[in-house]
């Protein structure tokens, strides 16, 4: 898998489509697998990444309420789609309205996703977290620094 990096402008249009940054369409070809992500934000999957998640997943305790209610939010509002010749996607209404997006869109690499986000919602974010990660004086990722 290539890893989903840098942060991209697309606009939505009238339909609720966007079109992928060229440099994430080699690895979200074969189709995506869009669902609510945290910080109301899209979580962008290709179909294989979201089938190994998918796999960590069904291992979760069913006896967990937490685990439970986290998997409901999660894959109830998955949606799959292949990109059409244009390299275009369908948002779709439910996802449009949990993120808050409108025309304009800041769209993110996360590594293993990309993310949707309205643009306006992630210059918030980001200037929020920027000064917290300017400030990190501890490891926040066990053995990265």
């Amino acid at each position: 898998m290539d890893m989903l990096l840098g942060t991209y402008s697309p606009k939505l249009d009238e339909k609720g489509r966007i079109i992928l940054p060229a440099k994430f369409r080699d690895e979200l070809a074969g189709g995506v697998v869009m669902t609510r992500g945290q910080e109301n934000c899209i979580y962008v999957f290709s179909q294989r990444e979201f089938e190994q998640m998918h796999e960590k997943i069904r291992q979760a305790p069913v006896t967990s309420k937490q685990a439970r209610d986290y998997l409901r939010v999660f894959l109830s509002g998955a949606h799959s789609e292949s990109p059409d010749k244009q390299n275009r996607i369908t948002v779709p209404s439910a996802l449009r309205g949990y993120a808050g997006l409108d025309r304009e869109l800041t769209v993110i690499g996360a590594g293993n996703r990309a993310e949707i986000w309205d643009s306006e919602a992630w210059d918030t974010y980001l200037a929020a977290q920027e000064a917290a990660f300017s400030n990190t004086d501890e490891e926040v990722i066990p053995g990265l620094f």
